[in-house]
């Protein structure tokens, strides 16, 4: 989708973003060039001809990933050289962290032309270890993979929402460590930097009297639990309205699709979720807070099959194209549509 034959198009794709005077979240078609960013509407299933807005790139400041925002873990934010700020919310954090790298590489091509002066070595590395501290912490955070919370018992008072030195063995096991002192050195970055925090008060006191911080990160007995400005995240809470079993599988893919209502049959995007073991596929209202799947089903007994993009009679409403169909055991019908070509086929695929 060129906006111009003459303008390169650099990326492309849904994003959710915050609206300015109303802060509610919409879902928009993001088209990237080398000195801005496009959005557009999506009306009844097809772009929007006309461009709802712009931001110009030349001197933003991008922030990913963005943490502060509630029941929003894979926001990002673009500040303009006005000092606007523009939260946009990816699909997943590969895709949040590949849509950052090439609004940087923009960025950074705007700013060599402008002869803009190059980042110090020194702000690099502090930049670089800032990045991964807030990426670890991002991963924490999963609500499918994230380190698990609990309550915990001391000294008669109960701690809510708390972890152990189990945090070190996890950073392990999901290799963002290679090895265990690894994992207590990156763990106390995040203490000290007040990502994390103590909980109770022998956690304070070891902490007071360990000689390194890594070794109370490694203290079987030490409480910890994310800071207070990280503590309301929705990320954290789990998924109450649906069957625990349901959303216990792994995540194999997930993306914005389109999909028809069954009654209105009008479009609308949705965030898709496809798990395995057991096999489910969810979807979401991008544009709520909630974090529970509006719908779902298992996949167990269904029939998936791509659609002709013209001459459908029985789907109706303004079509782009790249429309598949699935159908359940219970022979409720499902019809969706992918951006492009490429991504049905990996969806059927998936």
């Amino acid at each position: 989708m060129d906006t111009d034959n003459k303008i390169p198009v650099l990326r492309e794709g849904f994003l959710v973003k915050r609206g300015h005077i109303v802060h509610n979240w919409k879902a928009r078609w993001f088209v990237l060039t080398p000195d801005k960013l496009l959005y557009y509407k999506y009306e009844g299933g097809k772009r929007d001809s006309c461009q709802r807005g712009k931001i110009l790139l030349k001197d933003c400041l991008i922030t990913c990933p963005f943490l502060e925002y509630e029941n929003r873990p894979l926001a990002f934010k673009l500040q303009t050289k006005h000092g606007v700020d523009h939260f946009l919310e990816a699909c997943s954090r590969e895709e949040r962290d590949e849509w950052a790298a090439d609004i940087t590489a923009a960025l950074n091509k705007l700013q060599a032309t402008d002869g803009g002066k190059p980042m110090s070595q020194k702000d690099s590395a502090q930049s670089r270890l800032q990045n991964i501290n807030l990426k670890v912490l991002d991963s924490m955070y999963d609500v499918h993979s994230g380190i698990k919370l609990s309550n915990h018992v001391e000294q008669g008072s109960t701690y809510s929402n708390c972890f152990s030195s189990a945090v070190v063995d996890w950073l392990v096991f999901m290799q963002l460590s290679l090895t265990r002192g690894e994992a207590m050195t990156l763990a106390s970055a995040l203490l000290e930097e007040g990502f994390l925090q103590t909980v109770g008060q022998r956690s304070v006191e070891a902490l007071r009297t360990a000689s390194l911080s890594e070794q109370f990160m490694d203290d079987s007995t030490a409480l910890y639990s994310f800071s207070d400005s990280f503590k309301k995240r929705g990320s954290v809470k789990s998924e109450r309205s649906l069957s625990a079993v349901e959303l216990s599988g792994k995540v194999v893919k997930r993306g914005y699709l389109l999909k028809q209502g069954h009654r209105r049959k009008n479009w609308k995007v949705r965030l898709f979720v496809l798990r395995s073991e057991p096999d489910f596929l969810h979807y979401y209202d991008p544009t709520k807070d909630d974090i529970s799947p509006v719908g779902g089903f298992s996949l167990r007994g269904c029939l998936i099959s791509s659609l002709d993009d013209n001459g459908v009679p029985s789907v109706k409403g303004n079509i782009q194209g790249n429309l598949f169909k699935i159908i359940t055991k219970s022979d409720i019908h499902y019809f969706i549509q992918a951006p492009t070509h490429q991504e049905k086929m990996d969806w059927i695929d998936a």
